[in-house]
């Protein structure tokens, strides 16, 4: 049996050598159109490689993807996180589980998870040929013939193909899969960070606030989490899972909304009143800036007040209703205008590819040519922050590669 792997990816290599565990026999070849392999993976987790996420449950795990979450929670009845830990583990690559869940190689070095694919696909016997870009795949009766970007490579003809060519910033880029009549959505980027360069609070760049809960202003889209101001906006876990959810939302109105922080990660507003009111019945005579409620950063808190309009020298007794209703507004409903994205670090995901629609997600063959496979981040499925990402592209590509 003749396979081709289009894309020298994390899902293109699991695919393959999934392949080729199932099939020994098989003749499998991964096609790259770049000069390097598994690059994504190279720069993943700052260098690091964040694998998996150790969430608890299949259904924990399904809720942090924004768009196929409800096809892989049935997808990780087959392999999910536990079952990548092992995979890896078993192929000599020890993992570390973060108190965040999130899962790296012990060495802290993705080159170990780079070895790991390199070194198995080259012990099972798997070929890799770099600069090979597809240009378009034709369907012959059962099989299927590529056909190179580079005119000078002849046409090749396979029994089976797995399309892991990863996430595409662009819809033309996409044009090969259209042409198949594969459903395709529009991609945008989705894992991103707000920029506000109108908003004062860029001066307190470097501060953590570790549990916050971020909406967009006029919408349903919130999470909660870190946030991480910047000397562009602002960013952090909080930040980036927003930017994941509302994707969309966020691509059409041009990255130009609203968003309300609310610092305190309580949701209602009375409990945060009295809590204040505690604070000042406890330390009537000091003064604003020496209590800092809700273990608000110093400079974060001296912030609020001044935008607050409250003098910093203000004693608590002499708070008032009104500076109470003040402070608990800029608490719990900070608002700032956000006037565009940037990428986060050098990672880039995609909201966006071959559509669900056109995918039996049992197989992960295409509906509509038969004997193609897909895996990882091509099809419209994208993860928040956390390792998710990689995850998807472990269970798809693991389903594919029993060419069922």
């Amino acid at each position: 049996m003749e396979v081709a792997i289009v894309g020298g990816g994390a899902a293109g290599f699991f695919s393959a050598i999934t392949v080729k565990e199932n099939y020994p026999d098989a003749n499998v070849i991964v096609f790259e159109k770049s000069k390097k392999l598994l690059s994504k993976i190279s720069i993943s987790g700052g260098g690091r490689c964040n694998v998996t996420n150790a969430c608890a449950s299949i259904k924990e795990l399904s809720k942090a993807y924004p768009r196929g979450g409800k096809s892989l929670h049935k997808a990780f009845q087959t392999f999910n996180n536990k079952n990548a830990m092992e995979w890896f583990e078993l192929r000599g690559v020890p993992l570390i589980i973060q108190e965040d869940n999130c899962v790296f190689p012990k060495s802290q070095n993705s080159q170990s998870i780079v070895d790991c694919f390199i070194t198995s696909a080259k012990t099972l016997g798997i070929t890799v040929k770099l600069e090979h870009g597809i240009k378009l795949i034709k369907q012959i009766n059962d099989k299927l013939q590529i056909e190179f970007t580079d005119h000078e490579i002849p046409n090749s003809i396979f029994d089976k193909i797995i399309v892991a060519t990863g996430g595409s910033p662009k819809r033309e880029t996409l044009d090969w899969l259209e042409r198949l009549n594969h459903k395709i959505e529009d991609p945008v980027p989705s894992l991103f960070t707000f920029n506000m360069p109108n908003e004062s609070v860029t001066a307190l760049m470097g501060i953590v606030v570790e549990k916050t809960l971020v909406s967009i202003q006029g919408t349903n889209f919130k999470s909660e989490g870190p946030l991480l101001i910047t000397h562009w906006g602002m960013s952090g876990p909080a930040i980036l899972k927003l930017s994941s959810f509302g994707a969309r939302f966020l691509s059409e109105k041009d990255y130009k909304i609203n968003i309300q922080v609310n610092w305190t990660n309580i949701q209602n507003s009375d409990f945060v009143l009295n809590e204040l009111k505690d604070i000042a019945n406890k330390n009537s005579n000091k003064i604003l800036s020496n209590i800092k409620p809700f273990t608000l950063p110093e400079r974060l808190w001296l912030y609020i007040l001044e935008k607050s309009n409250l003098p910093i020298s203000k004693k608590w007794k002499d708070l008032g209703k009104n500076g109470m209703n003040k402070l608990v507004s800029i608490l719990t409903n900070d608002i700032y205008s956000v006037e565009g994205k940037t990428t986060f670090k050098e990672e880039f995901v995609t909201c966006g590819g071959v559509s669900l629609e056109s995918i039996d997600f049992n197989t992960m063959q295409s509906k509509v040519c038969r004997n193609l496979y897909f895996s990882g981040e091509v099809l419209d499925i994208d993860g928040i922050t956390g390792g998710y990402n990689f995850q998807a592209a472990w269970t798809t590509a693991f389903i594919a590669g029993k060419l069922k």
